[in-house]
């Protein structure tokens, strides 16, 4: 029989592939590059649980002209892409209607609900438990204009049992004492964890994918061979050909190439992120902390603090504009006070991103044996246990614990 063949060997892909190894399934892990060289290499190493509710929601798009109108605001539309985005837009506004918000909140408050029980599964298996860290997010508001702000999804937090603490004056820095006294008020986010190094977990996990017999293959996918109904195998750029039983695409951003391939358009974007790695902050923080308003995030994590954050809509090819990356580290100037900038490296990566935030996981409506893993957006480290679990069940033929129909391809 041929091996199943899983396309994305960032942390979506690389879960998968392990969780179908470990369930003796004969497995080939396929990707351009390296394990986690993608967009699992800078992520901000949050299992960020409680940012499950829609981009689209009412606290955001009332934020978005201003954002759009500031050269540094957090969110950027690169002229020239613009008439791409248009399609993606609009069905970014259609999600935004009452109604269907309530059922995206739902749908993604089902996956991040289940998301510590998976993690914990996982980290024990493969022995990663020292990675996670005990401590949660505080995310923070300059006054009382910003809490209101982001009361819709202080309420959905509510609504779906997810805990939070609202924190004023001293409370906050009695738990942070770098934060600014600027910083009014705060919530204590306390199922927020972090990853100790986020691309240390995806190669961690590769190389135990790979002590269970799994193979990795570099190359680039350029074609599919159709055959009794489905993909019989997979051609990489270099010649190679692998015969598929079944195929599971997870290349993150990437996946829209794959799948126009097969036929199967799906909207999907790439939400460019940046981050500065700081290695001498001159602070110690135990605590991350996101500030909604100014749309960036701060982690301890490999070996520094992280400084991340911001979407810019430019596609896949255009280079990387790092004064976003800079215009971030001010920002967080701005929260720490203290922040020295020194020993520092920039990134920019790719976030699968769909218009309605919730990700595509299911087989394919056009071949009987492919299956799609992408779109996981900012949530790619906090769901990538749960998706691993739900698609080895899924392709094994086992029953998941939850329902699949609101993350089906076609419901676009």
């Amino acid at each position: 029989m041929s091996p199943t063949l899983v396309v994305g060997a960032g942390i979506i892909g690389t879960t998968i592939a392990y969780m179908l190894q470990r369930r003796g399934e004969t497995v080939v892990l396929i990707d351009r590059d390296q394990p986690g060289r993608g967009a699992s290499y800078g992520n901000m190493a949050s299992i960020a649980v409680s940012e499950f509710t829609p981009a689209s929601r009412p606290g955001i798009l009332a934020q978005m002209p201003k954002w759009l109108l500031d050269p540094e605001g957090p969110v950027r539309v690169r002229p020239a892409y613009m008439p791409k985005l248009i399609p993606w837009f609009l069905r970014f506004l259609a999600a935004s209607r009452p109604s269907k918000l309530r059922e995206l909140e739902a749908a993604g408050a089902l996956l991040c609900g289940r998301v510590h029980e998976d993690l914990a599964a996982l980290l024990a298996d493969t022995g990663l438990q020292h990675m996670l860290s005990s401590e949660g997010c505080l995310s923070l508001y300059a006054d009382e204009a910003e809490f209101s702000a982001d009361r819709d999804h202080l309420k959905a937090l509510g609504h779906f049992g997810f805990r939070h603490e609202v924190l004023g004056g001293n409370a906050i820095r009695d738990l942070e004492p770098a934060l600014s006294t600027k910083i009014a008020k705060a919530v204590l986010l306390p199922d927020n964890r972090s990853i100790s190094d986020p691309y240390k977990l995806v190669t961690a996990l590769a190389e135990a994918f790979q002590r269970l017999g799994g193979t990795f293959v570099q190359g680039d996918v350029i074609g599919f061979e159709h055959g009794d109904g489905g993909v019989a195998a997979l051609r990489l750029k270099d010649g190679r050909r692998f015969e598929a039983d079944r195929t599971v695409l997870a290349a993150g951003a990437y996946t829209a190439r794959l799948s126009a391939m097969l036929r199967e358009p799906i909207p999907l974007e790439t939400e460019r992120g940046y981050h500065t790695q700081i290695m001498a902050p001159g602070i110690s923080m135990r605590h991350s902390i996101i500030w909604p308003a100014r749309a960036f995030m701060v982690t301890p994590t490999a070996g520094g603090i992280r400084v991340g954050g911001t979407v810019e809509m430019a596609g896949l090819d255009a280079p990387p504009d790092y004064r976003r990356a800079k215009v971030l580290v001010k920002r967080a100037k701005e929260a720490l006070p203290g922040l020295e900038v020194e020993q520092t490296s920039e990134w920019m990566g790719h976030r699968p991103a769909l218009p309605d935030t919730v990700p595509i996981m299911g087989r394919s409506v056009k071949c009987r044996n492919v299956y799609y893993a992408t779109g996981h957006g900012h949530l790619g480290l906090t769901l990538a246990a749960t998706a691993g679990r739900l698609m080895a069940d899924l392709i094994t033929g086992a029953t998941p614990p939850l329902a699949m129909d609101a993350y089906r391809v076609d419901r676009f």
